[in-house]
């Protein structure tokens, strides 16, 4: 069985202050095998099974008994090298691939009991899709790529016109509306690419490293415009990727998979500080901690008497808030997200042991 650990999802909050709403999609002891006889197999052994007896017989263990939530608002990026699973498991998610065995909840329906028609319409207006390879039609426009979806939906050629040019506008491409995929440059096709998965106006996003194939520097910026775009939309959004610095900076929660088998969810810094195992310890190597924990991790009980002049964020990084704890006299207020109550202090000496003694 799976032995994924999991951070407690009560009181979580988004990167943006905000509180998880309830569940927009769930799985349970999700499943994929390829190659023999995978229902019998896991069948015959109770779904205990390990890579080794996978292996032996003669199946591939794409995704090992993953049990997940995905939260109205979060971000949730799923990560792991190449091979471990996670493209996998958001096709399983969104039954591009029908899983072996397990149970799938989408807004509380069983997705695993719908009708392909019924699944069809779900796909077709509620959910969003963009991956590594934008796609997009070549001999169409930007507004038809963008407005494509709408018209497989059968709106009318008016208002899916109207539509896809707002959401042309909305990821920063007015002006090109009339060019064609060929003359734009990478990160611009992709631009079209999460323009035409928004067009329906989705509940869930799914995106599969969307910017995996981008130069870096273009890569930065459209990890800036997806941000931007999520404090406007607050989609619910499964990210994949293989960069644990794009993981850090776009999600909420990070799920770390191997060899099939989610083996971590939880915050960036909850990861760092307490990995579930040898492989996440090695996977996280190299990272600064600096940017990954928050003030929040190391505030310190504030004294009774203390009337602090300056102030951090609970919320912010520890590279973000050592300009002023280290530039100042004594101790710094710590504020919570979204108000001025003061939580607690800190001050260099607790910076430092945090960064440079753990």
């Amino acid at each position: 069985m799976s032995t994924q650990k999991m951070s407690p999802m009560a009181s979580v909050t988004t990167k943006r202050g905000l509180e998880f709403g309830a569940p927009v999609l769930s799985c349970q002891n999700l499943w994929k095998l390829y190659g023999g006889s995978p229902e019998t197999l896991l069948r015959q052994s109770n779904g205990k099974l390990d890579p080794e007896i996978i292996r032996a017989a003669g199946c591939i263990g794409a995704v090992r008994d993953v049990s997940l939530e995905v939260n109205k608002g979060e971000i949730l990026v799923v990560m792991g090298l190449s091979g471990s699973g996670k493209s996998t498991l958001v096709r399983c998610l969104s039954l591009l691939v029908r899983p072996t065995i397990g149970e799938i909840f989408f807004e509380g329906q069983d997705l695993l009991a719908m009708s392909r028609r019924e699944l069809q319409d779900v796909r077709r207006h509620k959910m969003g899709m963009v991956f590594q390879h934008f796609a997009l039609l070549p001999h169409r426009t930007v507004i038809d790529n963008v407005a494509f979806p709408l018209e497989i939906q059968g709106i009318s050629k008016q208002e899916r016109t109207e539509r896809a040019a707002q959401m042309v506008e909305l990821v920063g491409l007015a002006g090109r509306e009339e060019y064609f995929p060929a003359e734009l440059s990478g990160g611009q096709q992709q631009r079209v690419g999460i323009a035409r998965s928004l067009t329906v106006g989705p509940d869930l996003w799914f995106l599969d490293e969307p910017f995996s194939a981008l130069d870096p520097l273009i890569r930065r910026e459209m990890q800036d415009e997806f941000l931007r775009l999520q404090s406007l939309l607050n989609k619910t959004i499964i990210f994949i990727t293989h960069d644990f610095d794009e993981a850090i900076r776009i999600g909420d929660r990070i799920a770390i998979m191997n060899e099939g088998e989610v083996v971590q969810i939880g915050k960036a810094e909850d990861i760092l500080t307490s990995p579930a195992n040898d492989y996440v310890v090695e996977f996280t190597q190299g990272i600064s901690r600096e940017r990954v924990l928050t003030v929040q991790k190391v505030l310190m009980p504030a004294p009774a008497s203390f009337h602090p002049t300056q102030f951090v964020m609970e919320t912010d990084t520890l590279d973000v808030a050592a300009n002023t704890v280290l530039s100042s006299d004594g101790p710094v207020g710590v504020k919570g997200a979204g108000d001025d109550r003061v939580l607690g202090i800190i001050d260099n000496k607790k910076l430092a042991k945090v960064l440079y003694e753990n």
